[in-house]
């Protein structure tokens, strides 16, 4: 489940505990836990729930001003289903707290060093990343492409493995380096 950052950051405060979304059939459960950029956000409840009764009030409680706001971000089919999902705020993504953290030992170094190597065992792609994400920070995946054998979208799902590791953030646009990614290529002399 994808929560706009407003959103997102809504839950993390606590004056938004729902969302609503039009779907064939539900695409969470209670329990399922999800990244997003405030944090770990959890859906508590997930329940169909018919589109005429929802009101104004119902839109505020999901972060919008009015139900045309809240109804305009449906997607799918009107005839498939409307589901109230309830949602609280877990805790910060610890990605977060690891990316902040520029003092590496001898281990970390090690560590992401033997990373790398088997992301760029069968296709390098993830040296050659870092190295333009910190010459150009806000780089998109698009530029990054070129000169690479991997595609857009599948640089995309390849760069989460860097950030799962703290070594990058994504921007609104692009990425950055993280102080953690700084901290390890300046460690390795590849600035």
């Amino acid at each position: 489940m994808i929560l706009t950052e407003r959103i997102a950051h809504a839950v993390a405060a606590g004056k938004v505990t729902v969302a609503y979304r039009r779907w064939k059939q539900p695409r969470v459960k209670p329990g399922t836990e999800f990244r997003t950029v405030a944090g770990l956000v959890r859906v508590e409840t997930i329940k169909p729930v018919a589109p005429a009764g929802l009101s104004d009030a119902d839109a505020r409680q999901a972060g919008y001003a009015t139900l045309d706001d809240l109804t305009a971000t449906f997607r799918s089919r009107d005839h498939d289903p409307v589901f109230r999902i309830g949602l609280s705020w877990v805790a910060a993504d610890v990605r977060d707290e690891l990316a902040a953290h520029p003092n590496l030992t001898a281990e970390d170094i090690t560590g992401i060093d033997a990373l790398l190597d088997r992301l760029d065992a069968r296709t390098p792609w993830a040296r050659t990343t870092l190295a333009r994400i910190q010459l150009k920070p806000g780089i998109t995946a698009g530029a990054l492409t070129d000169g690479l054998t991997v595609g857009k979208e599948s640089l995309k799902r390849r760069i989460r493995t860097l950030k799962e590791h703290g070594l990058t953030r994504s921007l609104r646009v692009g990425y950055e380096l993280s102080e953690r990614g700084h901290a390890y290529l300046r460690a390795t002399d590849q600035q």
